[in-house]
């Protein structure tokens, strides 16, 4: 007859490890295929095309939509679109039967030369940046997106802003993605594209958003949209901005809001595929251009607060984080504070607004008169 210690101790041998086992898998992130993963954007303020307010109002659109229409319109030389381009097209969306052969075999059409092939990734999940809501989404991943090559941007600005504006650990990928793509295939939802391009290109938004408070030292609200994407379903192109407004308090979060600029059938007719790729094309191009702006920009006020020069004074400054070691290495001034002036609010601050408090990272800070800053080591002032 067996005891009850001996019963004891077998039960504790299956029975534990199924309690841990159903608490660990019952556990998941929402993700755009679930049906309330639209409705948790919108309670966070992430904002569809078309949203309108319960009272009836509607979001802004970017003051800048038109601007963009034009970029997108502007033709490109015939040469770049023939009638076997659009016959060798519309045969690779007719046989792409799965997302993955749309990816690899009829966007490439589109988007033909890619120029730098370092400043574009796709399938590669943005496990780097802070979460744009509670923490409970799935980490965006688009099916493409482009950015800036790494050592473009200063990196004691990448330092700083690496939760907002580098997407992957993988810290040679691109960063500052502000052009997006979100493919499905003939029997995907493109509803399910839609809300995945929103999703990604609101963490676009953010950290073009926090790169451009960094470069002035407090928040712009300029209702002017730096970030596009695409949706490509069943040989159709829409393409959309989206642009963060200012909250409704001054506490509150600053919401985001996607807006649809364009649509083209692609598979109509030789005419519109020229015109759908034309706009794709001018697309990468006007991303590629506020991308370039904004990180010069903040390249710029990187070797005004670190140096204290002006680099309109010495157009031959190389804002390289090289030549900004060098300078300061040799000055004997003080670091001064990246606040702008005026204002009580640091930029480490002003990126964060978007999303919970994540936890403070200890991060080198620029070099104070002629000794090396010590990694982690706080300035005071």
């Amino acid at each position: 007859m067996m005891s009850s210690s001996q019963s004891g101790r077998k039960r504790p041998s299956s029975s534990p490890s199924k309690k841990s086992t159903a608490k660990t898998t019952t556990t998941k992130s929402t993700t755009p295929y679930d049906r309330a993963f639209l409705q948790h954007l919108i309670d966070f303020g992430i904002y569809p095309d078309g949203y309108e307010y319960p009272d009836g109002r509607v979001p802004p659109e970017p003051e800048n939509i038109e601007e963009i229409r034009q970029a997108l319109a502007r033709a490109l030389s015939p040469s770049f679109f023939s009638d076997q381009d659009f016959r060798d097209f519309k045969r690779a969306d007719t046989n792409a039967a799965k997302e993955r052969q749309v990816t690899t075999s009829v966007i490439p059409i589109i988007h033909g030369d890619l120029g730098d092939g370092k400043c574009v990734a796709g399938e590669i999940p943005f496990t780097n940046l802070d979460p744009l809501t509670d923490g409970s989404l799935v980490s965006g991943n688009p099916d493409l997106y482009y950015g800036a090559r790494p050592e473009q941007l200063d990196r004691r600005v990448r330092t700083k802003l690496h939760r907002r504006i580098v997407p992957s650990t993988q810290e040679d990928l691109p960063i500052l993605p502000n052009f997006f793509l979100a493919v499905k295939g003939p029997d995907g939802s493109a509803a399910v594209a839609t809300r995945q391009l929103l999703y990604d290109m609101s963490l676009g938004a953010v950290g073009f958003h926090s790169l451009r408070a960094y470069t002035a030292g407090e928040s712009v609200f300029d209702n002017r949209a730096y970030v596009i994407g695409c949706t490509y379903h069943a040989g159709q192109v829409k393409m959309y901005t989206c642009h963060p407004i200012r909250p409704a308090t001054p506490r509150a979060r600053p919401e985001l809001v996607m807006t649809q600029i364009k649509a083209y059938a692609l598979t109509s007719d030789a005419d519109t595929f020229r015109q759908g790729a034309g706009a794709y094309r001018q697309a990468m191009v006007w991303a590629k251009q506020q991308r370039d702006e904004a990180i010069q920009g903040a390249n710029k006020r990187v070797a005004v607060l670190v140096a204290g020069v002006s680099p309109d004074d010495n157009p031959s400054m190389s804002f390289t984080a090289a030549s900004i070691d060098s300078i300061t290495h040799n000055s004997q001034t003080t670091t001064p504070s990246l606040v702008h002036p005026g204002s009580d609010t640091s930029a480490d601050e002003l990126s964060l607004e978007y999303g919970p408090p994540p936890k403070r990272h200890k991060v080198p800070q620029p070099p104070v008169q002629t000794t090396k800053s010590a990694g982690g080591r706080k300035k005071t002032d």
